[in-house]
């Protein structure tokens, strides 16, 4: 497609669906917006690069595309042409470039500076100590790298195992942004770019598991080669936290937004320890009233189809429930999860009224389409799965939830540890209490 058509395209779409052009740069609070101009030439640089274009020469252009552009501003591109149709596989691509093009620029510039018990204060703390343990873990790769034996590894096992234990909790970091942060993005409109980015979450996950399983079989070169490009992606992510992410968040958000963040983060946890501040009882924004909602819930019965319980009756039965439910709406949008002790899945408040298809990765969505879709239709009215996770087995089901006129009302997710349901033989018809 000529550039000078794709600009026309798009410059025609944009007018179509907002009555105007696209400004420049970040505009009003909530608001982000780039040229057409500039969309068409990034979208550009993309083809470009799928189409095998050399990384160097499209670099310089890349360069030239932002010497006058803001990171948000990159944010808004990447959702312009997400839109317009580009996977968010391809736009992935543009991961390298960001830090190759962005970084020297900067790593000039001031990070945000938030009060301490602030979400973001939290995440960037965090990453001051996964980026500290990656230096320690280059360091102790140099140390292989010079004497790769057996013996050497062994001798620095302590040191490794501990840095990829810290490295490890980087899980509950990318958790809290994909279920805390991301959901109040997409409530702006930015949908795209947190898809890319938890699509990187997911690769740095597969390299950290290649790394540990190199390291316990005591492969050496696998260990190097996996771990390497382990430390680098999340140093990679940290800076693009730092520098696009938590800028675009504080410019978007408002007050009662991140009050909402933080009020949910304690569901998901923390990567090392909870912030020692209290940032909540500082802020102006009051905090939801959970005393009225909780004198609510015994104020009177519920009428189900077999039965009369309170409100707080349901939800204390559906907290011990030994499987975790989650319930997404005819208009496919979460509406409610269960709070069980020990949840499989991580699940936060952030979820409710997010799109289903925007709590799943990248690499998730076709199923869930299917799922959904063949839900809807009504030619099936059940899935189920299976899978093996840090050594237990995972029995995950979605049911079709229809009412008394077989009209579709939602899906409902219900997943479970069978493991040790497996291992049950004979009978068992006396209390035993002992195991």
């Amino acid at each position: 497609v000529a550039l000078d058509t794709l600009l026309k395209d798009i410059a025609a779409e944009i007018e179509n669906r907002t009555g105007e052009g696209a400004e420049v740069g970040v505009g009003k609070k909530g608001v982000v917006s780039a040229s057409d101009e500039k969309t068409v030439k990034l979208k550009q640089i993309i083809i470009d690069l799928h189409q095998g274009v050399p990384f160097e020469d499209v670099k310089k252009r890349f360069d030239e595309l932002i010497t006058d552009v803001e990171p948000t501003e990159i944010v808004a591109m990447e959702e312009q042409i997400i839109r317009e149709g580009m996977p968010v596989e391809e736009v992935r691509k543009l991961s390298d470039l960001h830090v190759a093009v962005f970084k020297q620029a900067l790593d000039a510039k001031d990070v945000p500076v938030t009060p301490e018990g602030h979400p973001v204060h939290t995440f960037m703390e965090e990453n001051k100590i996964f980026t500290n343990t990656v230096g320690d873990m280059d360091l102790l790769f140099e140390q292989l790298q010079i004497d790769s034996t057996p013996a050497k590894l062994n001798e620095l096992k302590q040191p490794l195992q501990e840095a990829l234990d810290k490295l490890s909790r980087v899980e509950i970091h990318y958790q809290r942004k994909e279920n805390q942060l991301f959901p109040f993005l997409e409530k702006h409109e930015i949908t795209g770019p947190p898809q890319v980015m938890w699509s990187v979450h997911d690769d740095i996950r597969v390299k950290l598991k290649k790394t540990r399983e190199a390291f316990e079989s005591q492969d050496i070169s696998a260990f190097l080669d996996n771990g390497q490009e382990c430390t680098q992606a999340i140093v990679d992510m940290v800076f693009k936290e730092n520098h696009i992410l938590f800028p675009l968040s504080l410019d978007l958000l408002d007050q009662s937004e991140w009050v909402d963040i933080r009020n949910g983060e304690s569901d998901i946890g923390y990567a090392f320890a909870a912030p020692a501040v209290d940032w909540l009882k500082a802020t102006a924004v009051a905090e939801p009233a959970a005393d009225a909602d909780k004198a609510g819930k015994d104020a009177g019965r519920l009428s189900l189809d077999t039965g009369l319980i309170t409100l707080n009756q349901v939800n204390l039965i559906l907290k011990h429930l030994p499987v975790d439910l989650t319930f997404v709406d005819e208009n496919d949008e979460a509406r409610y999860f269960s709070a069980g002790k020990e949840r499989i899945f991580p699940r936060s408040p952030g979820i409710i009224g997010r799109k289903v298809h925007q709590c799943h990765p990248a690499k998730s969505l076709d199923t869930v389409s299917r799922i959904v879709d063949d839900f809807k239709n009504g030619t099936k009215d059940k899935a189920e799965f299976w899978i093996q996770m840090s050594g237990r087995l995972i029995y995950i089901r979605y049911f079709a939830v229809r009412d008394d006129e077989d009209i579709y009302r939602g899906t409902l997710e219900v997943s479970q540890d069978i493991t040790d349901i497996q291992s049950i033989t004979g009978e068992r018809r006396l209390l035993n209490w002992d195991d």
